[in-house]
């Protein structure tokens, strides 16, 4: 049973799964449907963003085991992958080959356009100032990230750069699905790196 709060007092609002999909409980009076689609548009949401980062995840892990700092990105349009990436400026010899300009440059490729609306880019840490105008010029809709970067991150952690009025275009962002996850695996690739220099 899902309950909400309106003006004219407690509404009690009820769902039911059916297949896989939610509708209205033919059996409640006094339901607000809107409410309910609301409710419902916001859960499948987050597990959509959910589904992607943990892909993300996945390409940050390929990375890990390239021996690249763990970050992996995933842009998806229409609920479609269009590319994907991983960290690897190291093996690459790139030093923008940062896992969000791998996953755009993959997907501009995939469509035959640098511009990319309507896109959504998951990626397991917050994106840097380089990424950040990566995506506005790709025209990026959203980015999700799961994990704040306190020293390099633009998005939150610092200058807030997507919400600045002189970009001629904003990409809404997100933050958190699988944050714990994310935190970690940077966390225990910089503790192995110690550990190395520490014993050579």
């Amino acid at each position: 049973m899902l309950k909400s709060l309106t003006d004219a007092g407690i509404v009690v609002v009820l769902a039911c799964c059916v297949q896989g999909g939610w509708r209205l409980c033919p059996a409640s009076p006094n339901v607000d449907g809107a409410m309910v689609n609301t409710m419902v548009d916001a859960r499948l949401a987050a597990e959509e963003d959910t589904f992607w980062m943990r892909r993300a995840l996945e390409l940050a892990q390929t990375a890990a085991r390239a021996g690249e700092v763990p970050v992996g990105a995933v842009l998806v349009r229409d609920g479609q992958m269009l590319g994907e990436g991983w960290n690897h400026p190291v093996s690459g010899a790139d030093p923008t080959a940062h896992a969000e300009i791998a996953a755009l440059r993959a997907a501009a490729s995939a469509v035959g356009n640098y511009r990319l609306p309507r896109s959504t880019l998951y990626v397991t840490i917050e994106p840097c100032a380089m990424c950040a105008g990566a995506l506005v010029h790709a025209r990026v809709e959203r980015v999700v990230f799961a994990a704040r970067e306190p020293r390099a991150g633009v998005v939150a952690s610092n200058l807030e750069l997507l919400d600045a009025a002189f970009l001629n275009h904003r990409v809404r962002w997100d933050e958190g699905p699988c944050a714990l996850e994310a935190a970690t695996l940077m966390q225990e690739f910089f503790r192995s790196r110690r550990q190395v220099g520490s014993a050579s």
